[in-house]
């Protein structure tokens, strides 16, 4: 359940132009304030309304990144072994391992799906469900999960939970180097503001690029971009659309500190592009782009400025 996902729970715009987470009982513990808000004051009226409502507690506290109340949700010496076969046993070790990977995950969500509840008496059940992250870290998988619930006093708690991890089928793996895009950029460039949006989509197989030109008069102009892998040429490639209805192929290939895009295109107009798109990494916040050795309808264009995009602060 780091998930409920451990990690375990645990570009680029090269396209013609500017287009880039035992069961023992003990005593009850006492409920942090968080913990009891995120649980609601209503007691439930069977075991399975109280499992539930404890499971909506997990999210509400893993959503605000609350370790400690996460943690409140297991026995006092529960445990949790995560997608690698690691296991944190006690309370206080489940709440280090969270309060580690809301550090290096900050903002990280997380959606629960319930898939049933097995009553077991009137003091045990066993859980069994699934987790999403969002964003979710590295290849796209699904955590299922299996946890153990006993009745200590009149809460159900966790006392062991067990994660496994199902990796999705996805090109991830080779085009994973741009995972660092994903986010909002921006550059501002003689009076023209640009704006990009950049995501996954398609399983983390396609880096989705949306983005926006608000030029000095205000009048704007847009386009999308799609970033993935060729697998019969064995490259990255781009296919990139832009508002006037024209369209380009980009090539990709990496260089030291970034990637080179031949891109070939037509305009809505019907005439024939070519370019040579530079893309080059400045450090986690900032890339610098350049498009050379244009054409357009077969004479050449000057080559494009240095334009240096920036990561927007969420």
């Amino acid at each position: 359940m780091l998930s409920r996902f451990s990690t375990v729970l645990p570009a680029l715009l090269l396209a013609a132009g500017a287009c880039g987470y035992a069961f023992a009982q003990a005593p009850a513990p006492k409920r942090t304030k968080v913990a009891a808000a995120a649980a609601g004051d209503t007691q439930p009226a069977s075991a399975d309304a109280a499992i539930r409502q404890s499971s909506q507690a997990f999210v509400a506290a893993f959503n605000k990144g609350d370790a400690k109340s996460v943690a409140a949700l297991w026995t006092e010496d529960g445990d949790f072994t995560d997608e690698a076969g690691r296991t944190f046993s006690g309370r206080a070790a489940i709440e280090k391992e969270y309060a580690d990977f809301f550090a290096a995950n900050k903002g990280v969500q997380i959606k629960l799906v319930v898939d049933s509840i097995k009553l077991l008496g009137d003091n045990a059940a066993i859980e069994d469900g699934r987790a999403y992250l969002e964003p979710a870290p590295g290849a796209p998988a699904i955590s299922k999960y299996t946890a153990a619930h006993v009745k200590v006093g009149s809460e159900w708690l966790m006392a062991t939970v067990r994660d496994s991890r199902i990796e999705l089928p996805s090109a991830y793996k080779n085009v994973e180097d741009l995972e660092w895009l994903i986010g909002t950029w921006t550059a501002e460039e003689h009076g023209a503001k640009t704006v990009s949006v950049c995501r996954w989509i398609a399983n983390k197989s396609f880096v989705e690029r949306a983005y926006t030109i608000t030029n000095h008069d205000g009048t704007t102009s847009s386009g999308l971009q799609l970033i993935g892998w060729n697998p019969q040429g064995g490259h990255v490639q781009s296919w990139n659309f832009s508002g006037d209805g024209g369209h380009a192929i980009g090539v990709w290939t990496p260089r030291d500190g970034g990637w080179e895009a031949e891109v070939r295109g037509v305009t809505g107009a019907g005439v024939s592009t070519t370019a040579t798109n530079h893309l080059r990494r400045l450090d986690d916040n900032a890339y610098v782009w350049q498009s050379i050795n244009r054409t357009a309808g077969g004479q050449p264009l000057p080559d494009s400025d240095e334009v240096v995009l920036r990561r927007s602060a969420k």
